[in-house]
């Protein structure tokens, strides 16, 4: 993988964002944010504990999905003041994710500020709460809404690599789907991970990596791949936006309701010819990018 790092600013003006981010969907990370937010002092474990502690919550390991599981299924249920105890003793490999806390306790939209001086068309009825013990992973993908996302870090910290969506076969996608069938585990720790051998196309592949700290909001534009993991226990909030163009918008509402549904269909009426077609149009799809790095290296 060739990556560099994401840009880091304090501040940044709404003209500056729009043309040297937004436009050219390049990712950010602005540090100053958040700085103002009620929230970035205010939440922590014990306050989220107090008000939905008895809540059940749905949780997931980090055990990649295979070809057969239900998008989205989860792994354990746990009350959320249970699961926070669990992650507060050390590393614990399972996080909450797509969590609207706000449905909630409602009185927590009054502790951060929507930033449309950045970007318009915020989704301001599903601000969504991110929660993962220290070792939890997010596995590579993209949003399947492919809204632009403002994902702020309140607590622990987060290393993330993301790559442009056009990178897509080069991370080998899987069709009908937002996920790829490789695994970037510990990739920054090397040991065979990615596994080059078996997916040699990820040499090709460019991209970003950042570790977001307290208070840091991470700019992700629409269709970023994206892979996180947890440095430490902690949380973070996603503000999204729906892309302008009803193009940008068409495409989420497929992504949505006609990709989905497609491929959850295949999965129960034909798995097994349904992955294996997938397998081969996933190494098709690379095979053009294992050519050249083929060439390069024999040049």
């Amino acid at each position: 993988m060739k990556l560099q790092p994401v840009d880091v600013v304090a501040d940044i003006s709404g003209t500056d964002f729009q043309q040297q981010y937004f436009q050219p969907l390049k990712p950010l990370v602005i540090q100053n944010l958040s700085r103002k937010w009620p929230a970035l002092q205010k939440w922590n474990w014990d306050y989220f504990n107090e008000l939905i502690g008895w809540h059940k919550v749905a949780l997931y390991n980090n055990v990649k999905s295979d070809a057969y599981t239900p998008i989205n299924k989860a792994d354990d249920y746990k009350t959320f003041g249970e699961y926070i105890e669990m992650i507060r003793k050390g590393p614990a490999g399972w996080r909450i994710f797509l969590f609207n806390i706000f449905e909630h306790a409602p009185q927590l939209i009054d502790d951060f500020n929507w930033p449309e001086h950045l970007m318009q068309g915020f989704v301001k009825k599903y601000p969504m709460l991110f929660i993962g013990g220290e070792g939890s992973i997010t596995h590579m993908h993209f949003d399947i809404d492919l809204s632009h996302i403002l994902h702020t870090q309140f607590m622990g910290r987060k290393r993330v690599l993301l790559f442009p969506f056009e990178e897509q076969h080069k991370l080998y996608r899987k069709p009908f789907e937002v996920l790829s069938l490789a695994d970037f585990s510990n990739y920054y720790k090397g040991n065979g991970i990615p596994d080059y051998e078996a997916f040699p196309a990820l040499k090709q592949a460019k991209g970003y990596e950042v570790i977001l700290e307290h208070g840091d909001t991470l700019f992700m534009p629409t269709g970023y791949w994206h892979h996180m993991e947890y440095l430490d226990s902690g949380f973070a909030m996603s503000l999204r936006a729906l892309q302008p163009s009803l193009l940008g918008k068409a495409k989420g509402v497929w992504n949505l309701f006609g990709m989905r549904t497609i491929d959850t269909v295949m999965k129960k009426t034909a798995p097994k010819p349904w992955y294996n077609w997938k397998l081969e149009r996933i190494y098709q799809n690379a095979a053009p990018y294992v050519q050249q790095q083929l060439k390069f290296s024999q040049s």
